[in-house]
């Protein structure tokens, strides 16, 4: 499904968010990954972070949203199945969990760039997208 406008990117940062959200929060309470429950604690508070920056970047910048086309940016590349996170052992969870990370990472990175005509967007998007890549580091690091 293409990704034509500012809503569009937006909303589904949103939906990655809330996913990633869920898939963390049940990896923290999984006893298989308990050695990594701290870690998968701070990546669940990271996303609702994130979802509260989305949100205040898309109520900040509405006059602005429809402005803008956005072209060939769908959302196909950036969809990585992350059900099962109560069935994953600890190094499962820790591949998973990297590969959500990049995934989230490639979107932010490539939102920004097809986005840079409205800046105070295209910067939270590489906010987010560094944040993503700090997560990449600490998972690389187990």
């Amino acid at each position: 499904m293409p990704l034509e406008t500012f809503g569009s990117v937006l909303n589904f940062a949103e939906q990655l968010e809330k996913e990633d959200l869920a898939f963390y929060d049940v990896l923290a309470g999984n006893p298989a990954c308990a050695p990594h429950k701290a870690l998968f604690e701070s990546l669940a508070a990271d996303a609702k972070k994130n979802i509260r920056i989305i949100e205040r970047t898309r109520r900040e910048n509405v006059t602005e949203m429809i402005l803008e086309p956005i072209k060939d940016f769908t959302r196909e590349p950036f969809c990585v199945a992350c059900q099962g996170a109560e069935t994953l052992n600890a190094a499962e969870a820790v591949e998973t969990a990297k590969r959500l990370e990049d995934r989230a990472h490639r979107y932010y990175k490539e939102a920004a760039e097809r986005i840079k005509a409205l800046s105070e967007v295209a910067r939270a998007l590489k906010g987010l997208a560094k944040k993503r890549k700090a997560h990449m580091d600490q998972l690389a690091g187990i």
